[in-house]
């Protein structure tokens, strides 16, 4: 429910006023990348974009996907975070960066967790492929299975590291919505990803992620290369109770991805203010219902509805609450029962959807007698 509350938020979002909003909204730096877009996370909103629908090459950004199905095996019990996992020649003899997991050597998941995220490892995205699905082709599969379950529109995987495929794409705007899972599906643990360093096999490999050394906000993401794909980063910084992502992708070198994703991390923190307009579950107001048990339903959004919006704009928006006519039961709770309009300076500025916070069974036969001769009155 709760992502497709979020995609419902996003996609809901529609019709910006452009006239209007185009003289409020700074302009984003430019940024020396094949395709690039900034996220606020709370709100799902995209601050701004280049190209974030083009289809690329991912590289060791596929391993989001590959920690993704593994935080859900954890949490399935599927597999255990102690559990001693064999490895196969195949893992051992993996190309790219590595862990230097060897067959005769104890690995447990948990260290192979931590292989994939701070050292990008591609032997231990096999080792954990192999051991969640059998073999890394079906695992490609299940990844496939949870890009659509998640909304990834324009992504698909051949392998659980990221080395190039003709079929091994995603985009952008993708990748945003994957890290930003992990953030709100596996917060307990998300935090590896701050970790700037890791040792196994005797080898400490530090964290490629420069941002994590220049930047004490940020705390993730992650890094991927290849010579197709260039230098690529997801970062992410929480600065008081605001947290934003850029995807950076396809720069010329590693210093320019650091670059320019701090470039559009503060760009977002210097230009543009989150707003919570409700909480999560509170009663935006209650809405007439008819032949139902009780007469009225509570409306409002199961998650705390926030807006991005750009410096000092904040007062020029204005809220009003349009329900559905007639509303007649049953409704099952999180049924869209409403519309609430936002205005910019009284000009139509965008329309999210009202949600029930409860459900409402039908009334007895009386009841849906003495509604029906309401209604039929009006």
């Amino acid at each position: 429910m709760r992502h497709f509350c979020r995609w419902f938020l996003a996609a809901f979002a529609v019709f910006l006023s452009a006239s209007v909003f185009a003289q409020s909204v700074p302009t984003p730096p430019a940024v020396a990348a094949r395709a690039w877009l900034l996220l606020d996370v709370g709100s799902g909103q995209l601050l701004a974009s280049e190209r974030p629908d083009e289809r690329i090459e991912p590289a060791s950004l596929t391993k989001l996907m590959t920690a993704y199905l593994t935080f859900s095996a954890l949490k399935q019990k599927s597999i255990a975070a102690g559990q001693q996992v064999p490895i196969s020649p195949r893992a051992w003899k993996s190309q790219g960066s590595r862990m230097f997991i060897e067959p005769n050597m104890p690995v447990t998941v948990d260290q192979l967790i931590h292989g994939v995220i701070i050292q990008s490892g591609n032997d231990a995205c096999v080792a954990l492929a192999e051991l969640i699905a059998g073999s890394e082709e079906l695992f490609a599969q299940m990844m496939n299975r949870e890009a659509q379950r998640l909304g990834l529109k324009n992504s698909h995987f051949m392998n659980a590291t990221g080395l190039p495929d003709p079929q091994h794409y995603t985009t952008a705007r993708d990748l945003s919505v994957l890290a930003s899972a992990i953030i709100r599906d596996f917060p307990e643990y998300y935090p590896i990803y701050s970790q700037k360093e890791y040792t196994y096999n005797r080898i400490t490999q530090a964290n490629r992620n420069r941002l994590l050394y220049l930047d004490p906000t940020v705390d993730g993401m992650k890094t991927g290369h290849t010579d197709s794909a260039g230098y690529c980063l997801i970062a992410t910084a929480k600065r008081g109770p605001r947290r934003l992502l850029s995807v950076v992708l396809g720069t010329a070198s590693d210093a320019l991805r650091a670059q320019e994703s701090g470039k559009l991390l503060n760009f977002g923190f210097q230009f543009y203010d989150t707003v919570q307009l409700y909480r999560k579950d509170q009663a935006v107001s209650e809405f007439r219902v008819w032949k139902g048990s009780q007469n009225a339903v509570k409306a409002g959004f199961p998650y705390d509805f926030t807006l991005s919006l750009p410096h000092g704009m904040a007062s020029r928006i204005k809220a009003s609450l349009v329900s559905q006519q007639p509303l007649i039961a049953p409704i099952a709770q999180g049924a869209r029962i409403g519309t609430l309009k936002l205005t910019l300076d009284d000009k139509p500025w965008a329309d999210y959807p009202v949600q029930a916070l409860e459900a409402v069974p039908v009334a007895g036969f009386f009841g849906r007698l003495w509604d029906t001769i309401r209604l039929w009155l009006q």
